[in-house]
């Protein structure tokens, strides 16, 4: 029997996301193997830094680079991430699948809904868009960094006194515990991340047998949606810890885009809107891109970018 080596990390929403993408490939191919490979990365090492500060010293993101140099190694065959953790440009021979149909895109607060959070409400999270989207429209909230994995984070609403924590409605639900949920955050004023919700299936672009086993499991709607959110975060020059939003939507031919970007103290906020074909998601992501850099986008995102970048 063949086998597939699969790599992921280790937290259990990984471990749920690896469920997720390997259940139809194992009906499909009973006579392939698939073996998961647990790869730590420097966000699960260091789980007291600032995530910006990680992902700097990692050259990009806290949650790929370990995975990224196994598959190029070879000492996997495909890695599954959270499509949101990857930078936007792939290393040399490497390349990303189109991904399966994504879930839930929103973000989600537990603890409290937003309108009854009180003045001043402490509220955690390590990510600095949803900091700033908070901040836009609650300037009274008190943002309270904390990092560890979503049973963590939910935990730390008691342990740190919160009174509510923000975190991606998909991780939640795929942990089964959406019943926590106390609210789903409109997209409309909080568009996550580019990506949010959906895999990152990244192979090596020479491992023939790997993309034809693979080659089913891709949702194009998905694909379209995540590909222009990725262009547009691409040609913003943001990483994975910007203060970016970004939503991609098809219906039927058309794609359409809004774009956001937010100052970290929550002050300033340009947002751009766009439809286009649904064949050319990343025209569009650099179209919507262009039009955030004429309203001042690349003034915020200097603030939040290192000093030698």
């Amino acid at each position: 029997m063949s086998t597939l080596v699969v790599g992921s990390r280790a937290s259990h929403l990984a471990r749920a996301q690896v469920r997720e993408f390997l259940a139809p490939l194992r009906e499909r191919f009973p006579g392939v193997v698939f073996r998961r490979r647990v790869i730590t990365e420097a966000g699960d090492q260091d789980r007291r830094s600032a995530l910006r500060d990680v992902s700097e010293r990692g050259g990009g993101s806290a949650f790929s680079v370990n995975q990224v140099n196994a598959l190029v190694s070879g000492e996997v065959d495909v890695i599954v991430h959270s499509l949101k953790d990857l930078p936007t440009a792939n290393p040399p021979g490497l390349i990303l699948l189109p991904p399966p149909t994504r879930a839930d895109v929103h973000d989600a607060l537990c603890g409290s809904t937003l309108a009854d959070l009180p003045y001043g409400g402490r509220i955690g999270t390590s990510a600095s868009r949803r900091i700033a989207q908070l901040l836009h429209v609650r300037p009274d909230l008190v943002p309270v960094e904390i990092r560890g994995n979503v049973p963590t984070r939910l935990g730390k609403l008691r342990t740190q006194q919160l009174d509510a924590v923000v975190l991606a409605a998909a991780g939640i639900k795929r942990l089964g515990r959406g019943d926590e949920i106390s609210e789903i955050l409109p997209v409309g004023l909080f568009p996550p991340s580019p990506g949010q919700g959906a895999l990152g299936i990244q192979i090596r672009e020479d491992n023939e047998w790997a993309r034809e086993v693979l080659a089913g499991s891709g949702d194009p709607v998905t694909d379209a949606e995540v590909r222009a959110e990725r262009a547009m975060l691409a040609e913003l020059h943001g990483g994975c810890s910007v203060p970016v939003g970004a939503f991609g939507k098809v219906d039927g031919d058309v794609l359409t885009l809004h774009g956001q970007v937010t100052s970290v103290d929550g002050g300033r906020q340009v947002e751009a809107r766009l439809s286009g074909p649904v064949s050319e998601p990343e025209k569009l992501g650099a179209l919507v891109a262009g039009l955030l850099l004429d309203q001042g986008a690349e003034g915020i995102l200097a603030e939040v970018r290192p000093t030698a970048a």
